[in-house]
């Protein structure tokens, strides 16, 4: 039988993709499957962030012992009042004044200044803490988003491929009915055309494949072709709307602004000792020539603020409005995130009873009209391009349930891990909207 080439070059690429579906297909009895929690357990591993965070705290930590301690002593050795011209010239004897020194000097910085100093690395620490913690409920959130994403477009392939398999049928029947004069030749340029349009879809489809393949892959390292295991359960609700109201407040966001308002706060504590000047101390030690007794100096050295209300005090109404605007702005996200964690659970129960429309009434409807359609052509009494039709609109039906079903998977994904342990994955309560 005669194909054009126009036709061909469509067959070919559902050839195409029909290989892309046996190679996942044959991957799957060549490798282990990567669970879902499996692939989460090695996004964590993999991931640099928490271990660049980890090494902030250190040093965080370090710097809060340095911070606390005094400031090194100071020695000092000097020649004073040497002769540079006239009949003594550098001589160390012929000149009262001339003498060799040596010295200890010592800052004194007082000890809430260094303790106010010591807290802010702490606050620092403690921030970069939290940062950690949030970075890994994200790497596992990520990965667990694109996980869902290439488990469901894997399926969607596989869909559009089955349902390509029954317009080639299709296809060959108009065929074969228009080479016996019972046909159109339009219903046989209308089944070809269908059949392009999947094969266009199923490109399509697998070029997205690949694509959420490589993003699962930056996260977990494993090779993009690593067939995938067992979707868990979405249908079980992620988080309660109780628990979610009674565990905001320990919402990775807003215990990384706390730390930050903390931190704020410390260096407030910093600018207010710093108006109270701190003191120093300095002995001197100074020999002079054989012909002259030597000499001891004692010096103490103490700052005079005379400016404090344009100097001191204003750093420190600076470091305090920081505060508030910090706090300001932790108020704010507060109401943000939980509304958005509000309209996550609320968006996943309402996909939920989505689906289960899908299921019991659109799909169910759809299949019945394309066979309605079936019938009703191979009666006489209905057109080729009425089951095309009929079978496009399944065809989106089904697509629809998929697309439904993703979007349905990773609101569970955020609200799985929203919070650090995720140990609401058990319960049993669903919002009601």
């Amino acid at each position: 039988m005669f194909i054009p080439s126009f036709f061909a070059r469509r067959v070919m690429r559902g050839a195409v993709a029909a290989a892309l579906c046996a190679l996942i297909a044959a991957g799957a009895h060549g490798a282990p499957a990567l669970d879902f929690e499996q692939a989460l357990r090695l996004a964590g591993e993999r991931s640099q962030q928490p271990v660049a965070l980890t090494a902030a705290v250190a040093a965080a930590r370090e710097r809060a012992v340095a911070a606390g301690q005094l400031p090194d002593p100071v020695l000092k050795l000097g020649v004073n009042n040497l002769p540079i011209s006239g009949s003594g010239q550098f001589d160390f004897g012929r000149e009262a004044m001339t003498s060799r020194s040596i010295g200890f000097a010592q800052s004194f910085t007082r000890e809430d200044k260094r303790h106010a100093r010591a807290g802010r690395y702490e606050r620092e620490a403690e921030a970069a803490q939290a940062q950690r913690a949030l970075v890994q409920i994200e790497v596992r959130r990520e990965a667990a988003m694109a996980w869902f994403e290439r488990h469901y477009l894997e399926r969607k392939l596989a869909l559009l491929q089955a349902l390509r398999d029954e317009t080639a049928l299709q296809v060959h029947a108009a065929q074969a009915v228009y080479r016996g004069g019972g046909g159109a030749q339009s219903d046989v340029f209308g089944a070809r055309s269908a059949l392009a349009q999947m094969d266009n879809r199923i490109v399509q489809a697998g070029s997205e494949r690949a694509a959420s393949a490589v993003r699962l892959s930056r996260w977990t390292g494993e090779p993009e072709q690593r067939p995938l295991g067992a979707s868990p359960d979405i249908a079980s609700p992620p988080l309660a709307q109780a628990s979610l109201d009674a565990r905001f407040a320990a919402h990775p966001q807003l215990v990384l602004l706390q730390r930050r308002e903390a931190l704020a706060e410390a260096e407030a504590d910093i600018a207010r000792s710093e108006r109270r000047a701190d003191w120093s101390a300095e002995v001197m030690y100074s020999q002079r020539g054989s012909d002259y007794a030597d000499m001891v100096s004692f010096n103490v050295s103490i700052p005079l603020q005379f400016d404090r209300a344009n100097r001191q005090d204003r750093e420190l109404a600076a470091r305090l409005s920081g505060v508030d605007q910090i706090r300001a702005e932790r108020d704010e996200a507060a109401r943000a995130y939980l509304a958005q964690a509000r309209a996550w659970l609320l968006g996943w129960q309402g996909n939920r009873e989505r689906l289960r429309r899908y299921d019991e009434t659109l799909i169910p409807l759809a299949a019945d009209r394309v066979q309605a359609a079936l019938a009703a052509y191979r009666g006489g009494a209905g057109s080729l391009s009425g089951v095309l039709e009929a079978r496009s609109a399944e065809i989106d039906t089904r697509i629809g349930h998929l697309n439904v079903e993703l979007e349905t998977a990773l609101l569970w994904a955020r609200l799985r891990y929203l919070f650090a342990d995720g140990d609401d994955t058990h319960s049993t309560t669903e919002v009601r909207p």
